[in-house]
């Protein structure tokens, strides 16, 4: 945990003492130079909230260079934004750490009260919030204005989670001794995103954070800057704290020196990272050397199972939803369609139609678009490459199977029968709009099939048998399950995988534990025993049970005495004991 007493002695030489009224202001001596102006982007994105300079220590920080970011639909350039280096990083950390030994004594309801107001002001810009999305990754715009609410909601959420962080009190062999356990945040957290997700990845991680009062520095996907620097704004107008919440956006070109830096830096105590599971392996690397707490959402390849019992129509409509969500471009996608023989042929039939039918290719901000474009050429390649390959190997096109006429990084939704297991489709991750089935005979087989993967995070599987949904479940080696059922997430819920999909969970109530220590305090009975029993404790008589009565109410009169000589609350005097 960053203790701040104990970093500032051994870091003396390297941070100049700051008065503690100015902890929670900008620094002036942070290298903030003048807000270049607002990107001017497409018509119709918020002007107010489209921001391009990085966000430290309360004020918009620009840096020597900048870097395009482009709309994946069209290539249109949305605007230049500060490329952030090591400096800049290093800043960002300052600042959080400074304002973590003000933040990590606010009062859980304040805290909370921030949160929600931060909360208030995404629902009341949600259109603007989910036009960004739509502009920088290319998701269709419906499923931008779902993520919002669904980002918001993490905000909602662990905004009444702040205010149930709860210790323990245990009974020690001692008889009148009894043992604390305290949950302290951890410092400051360095939060590293996706670009597939760019607004509820943060929301996620830093709303857990912020609830457990640790302070943050987030470092976005170069390709979805934009969503992160909006979530600044509206965090500054909340009331959230100078360097509670800092943005460092950089190009790629510079996104392993800052992540290095991040990971690195003595002053963080978190790293909390989603993306691919080599990445994750390097960042673990690094924080390593200095033993920091890491939460890693990492690299999926979810199996999808229809079993001969299943409801087809049922599963196909699940089908859809798990893989051509973001044109197949999430994490809990399925990757591997694992269709029982007695069943095969009727699915395969059901969902070419649905393909056909319900999917449509086009710009996100296209009212009849499901489609959007894949973020890149190079996500697009390696959908292309996954699929030549299969053909090569045997496979059948039953739809698609095509980049799309409308763009350079569209590619047509696929569907692909008579996969086999030595496919590259079969052994990972595609990440784009390609639905691989593969034939299978027992329940067996397809189980094997599903966990011969190195990773874990999400798998799915139909079937109206009651024993074989609980055996399946349970043997399934992910961290998430879909039981006829194509949608798994909700922040109610854990999210997070298995085997080499990650670490920790997210969401949930036990998302904010990522973010807290426990602190075991032990005091002595000698300590405990004036409120306990006293020397002045009266002599019993009579029965036990007017002995018992007898002792509860005469602590009961010495706690209250207590209080009332020296004016001070019931609850001070408690925790002062």
């Amino acid at each position: 945990m960053a203790t701040c007493f104990r970093l500032r002695s051994c870091l003396a030489l390297h941070l100049p003492r700051t008065p503690p009224s100015r902890v929670l202001r900008p620094r002036a001596d942070y290298p903030v130079a003048r807000i270049r102006g607002y990107a001017r982007g497409p018509a119709g994105l918020s002007p107010a909230l489209l921001r391009t300079d990085g966000f430290v220590g309360g004020s918009w920080l620009s840096a020597a260079a900048t870097f395009p970011v482009h709309d994946p639909a069209s290539g249109a350039e949305l605007g230049l934004v500060a490329d952030c280096g090591v400096p800049e990083a290093r800043a960002a950390v300052r600042a959080a750490y400074e304002a973590f030994c003000s933040w990590r004594g606010v009062s859980a309801k304040e805290r909370s009260s921030l949160l929600r107001k931060w909360y208030d002001l995404m629902i009341q810009n949600k259109d603007d919030l989910a036009k960004i999305i739509t502009a920088e990754s290319g998701k269709p715009l419906k499923e931008a204005q779902g993520e919002i609410l669904y980002s918001a909601n993490f905000l909602e959420w662990f905004s009444e989670e702040a205010r149930r962080v709860y210790g323990d009190i245990i009974y020690t062999p001692a008889k009148e001794k009894r043992a604390l356990v305290l949950k302290q945040p951890l410092g400051v957290a360095a939060v590293i995103t996706p670009w597939n997700f760019p607004s509820a990845m943060i929301t996620r991680k830093v709303g857990a954070a912020l609830a457990a009062g640790c302070t943050v520095v987030v470092k976005p996907a170069e390709d979805t800057p934009f969503s992160a620097l909006a979530l600044a704004a509206l965090a500054d107008q909340a009331g959230i704290p100078p360097g509670v919440y800092n943005v460092i956006p950089c190009s790629q070109k510079k996104a392993k020196e800052v992540g290095e830096a991040l990971c690195t830096d003595p002053l963080v105590s978190k790293i909390s990272f989603t993306g691919s599971t080599a990445t994750g392996k390097v960042l673990l690397h690094h924080a390593a050397n200095s033993v920091k707490r890491v939460s890693m959402e990492l690299g999926g390849h979810a199996p999808f199972i229809v079993f001969d019992s299943a409801n087809v129509d049922q599963a196909v409509a699940g089908a859809m939803a798990s893989k051509f969500r973001n044109s197949g471009q999430t994490c809990v996608c399925s990757n591997r369609f694992l269709v029982q023989r007695g069943i095969h042929d009727s699915f395969v039939k059901k969902f070419a139609e649905a393909i056909k039918t319900n999917l449509h290719v086009g710009n996100g901000f296209e009212e009849r678009t499901t489609q959007g474009p894949l973020i890149n050429e190079k996500a697009v390649e390696k959908v292309e490459k996954h699929v030549s390959d299969a053909i090569s190997k045997g496979a059948t096109v039953v739809t698609g199977g095509k980049r799309h006429q409308v763009g350079k990084n569209f590619f047509e939704p696929t569907l692909l029968s008579d996969v086999t297991r030595d496919m590259l489709c079969s052994q990972e991750e595609t990440f784009g709009p390609v639905a691989p089935v593969i034939k299978f005979d027992t329940e067996e087989e397809a189980v094997a099939i599903a966990n011969v993967a190195d990773v874990g995070l999400a798998g799915y599987f139909y079937s109206q048998d009651p024993a074989q949904i609980w055996r399946v479940a349970e043997r399934l080696e992910v961290g998430m399950v879909g039981v006829n059922d194509g949608l798994i997430s909700s922040v109610e819920c854990p999210f997070g995988g298995v085997k080499q999909s990650g670490l920790g969970r997210e969401g949930s109530k036990y998302g904010i534990d990522e973010y807290l220590e426990l602190k075991a305090q032990a005091p002595d009975a000698q300590a405990q025993r004036p409120w306990l029993t006293g020397p002045a404790a009266p002599r019993h008589v009579g029965s036990s049970r007017t002995r018992a009565r007898t002792r509860v109410s005469c602590i009961g009169r010495r706690i209250l005495n207590h209080c009332a000589t020296r004016e001070a609350p019931l609850q001070h005097y408690l925790k002062s004991t």
